[in-house]
């Protein structure tokens, strides 16, 4: 009961007393002595539990004590056999998460749900569950005996899925729905940022047309105007002319183009500089960096055309350097997890930081509350530590235990193939050829995202289609290797940005003697 597990009578005890023999022979005498006298598996567990997080000896009673408890005693009762992990979610940032957690030596086995058909190698796809009904997410964890979940969407965590799950004694890493606000409403964080000041942009809330546009003329272009809740990434756009932010408003607030995410929306200043993106895990007050990334969010060369979800992306930022990702960890991370705390939203999870680097130092362009795609693909490409027991660590509120993460010096680029027409209408089911040709070469791995199989060939069902990501001792050498592969597949169907990493191949000129 206490793990999750069925098991007959019995069984759970005697796994308990076996996973304490190395703990010390006081302990495994307390646990054999409630086995020899015949109590139940939850109260064996619960001592169990008390022991492995530290609360005092013996059964566990408090309330606040059990909660600790439950989400150390799942990993505790099946550390033996390595761990099940359920990844949610099917684009190029799971099939990536999870590829990474599967070379753990903690894991036993990986599920997706619902996946897509280039994960089948590292993981048992579940096509069937859909990666924003929490219900069946719930249901599958316990089929699957998954020992942590792990949500790649924003969605999901946006509904709830953490809390569902926690409901159930199932471990997961992300947040609860009362964290994921920082991402589910712009007005929310926006104003979250400006009670815990944290550096960000002039902000306005409106609900109604005429005051909104109002608000442009008197800030003047360009200004940003934002849709509130979630928009799969579009509900952001850049207006240089008053005509352009005067459209933004009417489609989010009038035509409904992103829904009820658009009820609300947020005008904000638009803010000069260098774009690029900074990704912390945190457990409740404490918060751990990882690396870098810049994204490319135009659709075209030169950054032209209209944003998407990311055309592709490397690793590391030049222009986040050690001393910056300091000031960002004091001036945005820390801030903000402990103001999640103090507000009673305590977030455990890793948070994505869109940063502007601007010449008054590092803004808060948005928050995300999952990991970014494609930043995802570079990020675990270069991790040297083990992603799952990061994931874990933080899930148990353990994260204190880890003092750094170890990264490979090298860079990391990904570029996306996505299919022509995006981010607008495109076609589907265009075949794709090469892919494992690219797969081949050292030092590449293509992430797939929307795709499928159709009669024994590879097939695009979505927009963006494919991560193809490479590393290189700098992003010179992560740029040719990747394009190389890019190259190696044929898909007359789909098109590419050519210049991924344009700006840090700038710095490196600049810098190289």
């Amino acid at each position: 009961e206490s793990s999750g597990h069925s098991a007959k009578s019995g069984d759970l005890e005697r796994r308990l007393v076996c996973s304490l023999t190395k703990k010390g022979e006081e302990k495994v005498y307390g646990v054999e002595r409630l086995v020899q006298r015949r109590r139940s598996s939850c109260e064996v567990g619960m001592f169990l539990a008390g022991f492995v997080s530290g609360c005092r000896p013996g059964l566990v009673t408090r309330r606040s004590e059990l909660e600790v408890c439950r989400r150390r005693l799942r990993v505790v009762c099946t550390a033996e056999d390595g761990l099940k992990v359920l990844v949610v979610g099917s684009g190029g940032r799971e099939h990536a998460l999870a590829s990474k957690i599967a070379s753990s030596p903690k894991c036993a086995k990986v599920f997706v749900a619902p996946g897509n058909v280039g994960m089948r190698d590292e993981a048992e796809v579940i096509p069937e569950v859909n990666a924003e009904d929490v219900e069946a997410i719930v249901r599958t964890a316990k089929e699957k005996k998954a020992d942590l979940v792990v949500v790649g969407p924003e969605a999901a965590l946006v509904k709830g899925v953490v809390d569902e799950l926690e409901r159930n004694s199932i471990l997961a890493f992300g947040p609860t729905k009362s964290a994921s606000i920082l991402e589910g409403s712009k007005s929310f964080m926006k104003e979250f940022l400006e009670r815990h000041k944290v550096p960000s942009a002039w902000y306005k809330r409106f609900t109604e047309v005429e005051p909104a546009k109002a608000f442009v003329r008197e800030k003047g272009v360009p200004i940003v105007v934002k849709a509130d809740g979630l928009a799969a990434g579009k509900g952001v756009i850049l207006a240089h002319t008053v005509e352009e932010a005067d459209r933004a408003v009417e489609d989010m607030l009038v035509k409904k183009v992103f829904g009820a995410a658009g009820d609300e929306i947020v005008i904000e200043e638009f803010l000069m500089g260098e774009e690029g993106s900074f990704f912390a895990v945190i457990d409740g007050d404490t918060a751990l960096p990882l690396a870098s990334a810049q994204d490319h969010k135009a659709a075209y060369d030169g950054d032209k055309g209209p944003n998407t979800g990311g055309m592709g992306a490397y690793s590391p930022a030049p222009i986040c350097t050690p001393e910056m990702e300091k000031r960002i960890m004091d001036l945005v991370v820390l801030p903000t997890a402990r103001g999640m705390v103090q507000e009673g939203r305590p977030y455990r999870g890793v948070l994505f930081c869109g940063m502007m680097f601007t010449s008054k130092g590092p803004k808060v362009l948005e928050f995300n509350v999952r990991f970014g795609d494609p930043e995802c693909q570079v990020l675990c490409m270069r991790m040297k530590s083990d992603l799952l027991e990061l994931l874990l660590s933080a899930a148990k509120g353990e994260l204190g235990r880890f003092h750094s993460i170890e990264w490979d010096p090298v860079s990391a680029m990904v570029v996306v193939m996505a299919t022509k027409g995006y981010p607008g209408s495109y076609s589907k089911g265009s075949v794709i050829e090469g892919v494992d040709k690219a797969n081949a070469l050292e030092g590449v791995k293509v992430y797939h995202a929307g795709t499928a199989e159709k009669d024994a060939k590879l097939v695009a069902t979505g927009g963006r289609v494919l991560g193809v990501t490479a590393r290189g001792k700098n992003i010179a050498e992560a740029q040719k290797l990747a394009y190389k592969a890019v190259e190696s597949i044929h898909w007359p169907q789909g098109f590419y940005r050519s210049d991924i990493g344009w700006r840090a191949l700038k710095r490196e000129l600049a810098n190289s003697p």
